[in-house]
């Protein structure tokens, strides 16, 4: 490169020869998996369905669609872009214009950050609340894609979600020990499919508004499945004698964690006493791990009648570990509590919400703002969940989604836009290609089943 050339050149001297980087490439893409986020989103009309439930902010002619705005914004969190700042850059992206709509070189820029920041902010909470029918209306329709399921499990969860400076709704949780906000989030405990997320300020209860929410949610399920056995699965910080009633009057078989106590340790303490007899008694007591479960019927001081309790009691070579789950099921206590932490798979769950959709990344200063935020990258979840659901059908193993985004979506590629076609040119040697070939394979299957 010349000495007077406009675009400075980064030297490296590591390189058998010397190697000097510029960002002069032209008509490049750092994300060349897009094209499959579009097959995805083709799919479920996710976005579509979002644009349709917001408000027209705007008066006269409008450069940039409601739909193409939620389109490029949910594109750009599921590439791993969380802030607006970072459409400034990336509304030039060839391959971004195309998968939304416009051609890769004739085409107009996409939005920028001002744009994206005028959209949150304009959004209403009545608008909240059609996106959040909007998602439960998509589980509905992809749960039952494969006919009406046997049963549902509803698992659910809150999170932290750290704030910064004097965001509306932010307040200090003395568990997690930071100011911050504390969604609720609603899976399908079977198929991990994200049904609800709502924002709460940060000194919510772990059971603020559940009964509230179930009390909406519910209808919907059994409108589309009338009949069918909805079940709720749900850690100690969901008991609630509140919870336990609503579920007991809908018809709900639950089981919930509960706070150890006093009374709870005494009706455990003869259990954990012969676990700890049992693992002294084996052949190596420092290593050895007996787990113990009982059930007894219980009444908390709170509760309007007995209910049973599990109670599982383990010693373990670090030591003792008891734990209790109040619940409406019948199987046997072992069992019982085998099939309450099986609820653990929604940790990774939530770990892909937050760290591969950055849904932890709500730096709005409303509240009903960051509502919509929240909305946006559960949206850019279902559309890397369904990639993954993809390719697990077709055998691939199953990976985190961030892993996915790395392999199928962080690809560099050339973007050639012809007269009457599109070319994306590819790394030659890069590792993704089965799964590519994986993908066409089953697209071309499904639209041509014959």
């Amino acid at each position: 490169m010349s000495a007077d050339s406009a675009t400075p050149a980064l030297p490296f001297a590591t390189a058998p020869l010397p190697l000097a980087a510029t960002f002069d490439g032209g008509r490049l893409t750092s994300d060349g998996g897009l094209p499959w986020l579009a097959e995805a989103e083709a799919a479920l009309g996710l976005c579509a369905a979002f644009a349709a439930d917001l408000p027209e902010w705007r008066g006269g002619a409008v450069q940039h669609t409601l739909e193409t705005l939620v389109r490029q914004r949910v594109f750009q969190i599921a590439c791993g872009y969380a802030d607006q700042d970072d459409a400034d850059t990336l509304r030039h992206d060839p391959l971004l214009k195309l998968v939304c709509g416009r051609l890769p070189d004739s085409g107009p820029a996409l939005a920028s950050q001002p744009t994206f920041s005028r959209l949150e902010n304009q959004v209403p909470r009545q608008a909240c609340y059609r996106l959040a029918l909007t998602l439960v209306e998509l589980y509905l329709r992809e749960r039952g894609r494969d006919g009406r399921p046997p049963r549902l499990v509803l698992d659910l969860d809150s999170t932290d979600d750290p704030t910064h400076g004097r965001q509306q709704g932010t307040a200090y949780h003395a568990h997690y020990r930071q100011h911050m906000y504390h969604p609720l989030l609603i899976f399908d405990g079977e198929t991990g499919q994200l049904i609800a997320a709502v924002l709460r300020p940060g000194n919510a209860h772990a059971s603020r508004g559940v009964v509230a929410i179930l009390a909406r949610l519910l209808p919907a399920l059994r409108g589309r499945w009338p009949g069918i056995p909805i079940e709720l699965r749900a850690d100690g910080g969901f008991a609630s004698p509140e919870l336990y009633n609503y579920c007991e009057r809908e018809g709900l078989d639950y089981t919930i964690g509960l706070p150890s106590n006093a009374r709870l340790a005494r009706l455990a303490a003869p259990l954990l006493a012969e676990a700890q007899r049992q693992q002294a008694a084996s052949e190596d007591p420092t290593t050895a791990t007996v787990r113990l479960a009982g059930e007894a019927a219980y009444r908390a001081d709170s509760w309007e009648r007995e209910r049973r309790v599990i109670y599982k009691a383990e010693a373990l070579p670090e030591g003792p570990n008891v734990r209790f789950v109040v619940t409406t099921r019948t199987d046997a206590p072992l069992a019982l509590y085998g099939w309450y932490v099986e609820r653990g798979a929604m940790e990774g769950w939530i770990k892909d919400f937050k760290n591969a959709c950055q849904a932890d990344r709500l730096s709005c200063h409303r509240f009903v703002a960051n509502q919509f935020r929240l909305l946006l990258h559960a949206a850019a979840y279902w559309l890397l969940d369904t990639l993954r659901r993809w390719l697990t059908q077709a055998g691939t193993a199953r990976t985190q989604l961030d892993t996915l985004r790395l392999t199928l979506l962080k690809l560099g590629g050339r973007v050639i836009q012809r007269f009457d076609h599109v070319r994306l040119r590819l790394a030659s040697s890069h590792p993704s290609q089965p799964l590519w070939t994986t993908l066409a394979t089953r697209l071309r299957l499904m639209n041509n089943p014959g």
